[in-house]
């Protein structure tokens, strides 16, 4: 690779070369689905700069040369991870919890106390408070959820947010627009970390985390009940998210619920295997 060279700017300017923002545009596409389009090239930048300087680098051209090269297949992952909008909090979005707690989970926790399983996937869950708001809203309608088969799979791309989501650990401030019943029951300060709240363990055991891109194979052999993947497929592109969701569609039980983002529609060939029945909510139709 033969980039030209341009100093790394001080600060989040414009200063990327062509062939390097081509490049990277391209390598982000191709592993993340992330469309990086002439927009985003104060963005690529800021996110960038400081990685580029930890790794004592003075141009993105020799970044670039690095992640093409001997070994550079690690840092193609902090390169995701950087690009890559982690904006999430407890309870977002409430409609969809509100239509999760009256109207799908009775049924589904009915389901689990007859002997059924049930199976519920945040993807894209980001740092967690996604599934633990779903967890959360399962232990209050049923307290010994425990004792019967019902499981949350949480995933996201970014390795270091799916740590934190093991974890369990949050700053107190964001736990401060949940009700103080569910805050005392549901969350302990942690003696360990001054400003930190823990998830208890009774919320923790309902979610397991694993790392997965979207865009490759997915390994889980059985079906879901109900799919959380919100303000995710809005970073891909038209065609991207057509094949999503029609791979959501599969991997959904008939009459199975997905919750998407406040800004995202299901569309493409997908769109009449769902019926739309909420806000940005929709239920497979049964075959």
């Amino acid at each position: 690779m033969n980039l030209q060279s341009v100093p790394l700017p001080d600060d989040s300017g414009h200063d990327i070369d062509p062939k390097s923002f081509a490049f990277l545009s391209r390598l982000v596409r191709e592993e993340a689905g992330i469309v990086l389009n002439d927009s985003k090239k104060s963005l690529v930048v800021s996110r960038l700069a400081k990685r580029l300087r930890d790794l004592g680098m003075d141009t993105f051209a020799e970044y670039c040369d690095h992640l093409g090269g001997h070994g550079g297949r690690d840092e193609v992952q902090n390169l995701i991870s950087l690009m890559t909008t982690n904006v999430t909090r407890f309870f977002r979005e409430g409609h969809h919890f509100a239509a999760l707690r009256n109207d799908i989970l009775p049924g589904l926790i009915d389901r689990a106390r007859h002997g059924g399983s049930v199976r519920i996937w945040s993807a894209g869950c980001s740092s967690g408070q996604e599934p633990y708001s779903i967890a959360i809203s399962v232990l209050e309608l049923e307290p010994n959820i425990a004792r019967f088969d019902l499981r949350i799979l949480a995933t996201d791309i970014d390795l270091a947010m799916v740590d934190k989501g093991r974890k369990g650990e949050y700053p107190a401030s964001s736990a401060e627009d949940i009700p103080e019943k569910t805050l005392k029951t549901h969350f302990r300060q942690d003696a360990s970390s001054p400003g930190m709240i823990r998830m208890v363990d009774e919320v923790r055991s309902l979610v397991t985390f694993a790392p997965l891109n979207l865009l490759h194979d997915w390994p889980m052999k059985g079906r879901f009940d109900v799919i959380f993947c919100r303000n995710t497929v809005i970073y891909f592109d038209g065609e991207t998210q057509s094949a999503l969701w029609a791979r959501f569609a599969d991997q959904l039980n008939p009459g199975g619920h997905l919750f998407v983002g406040h800004s995202e529609r299901v569309a493409g060939p997908a769109q009449a295997k769902f019926t739309a029945n909420g806000i940005t909510q929709y239920q497979l139709r049964s075959a």
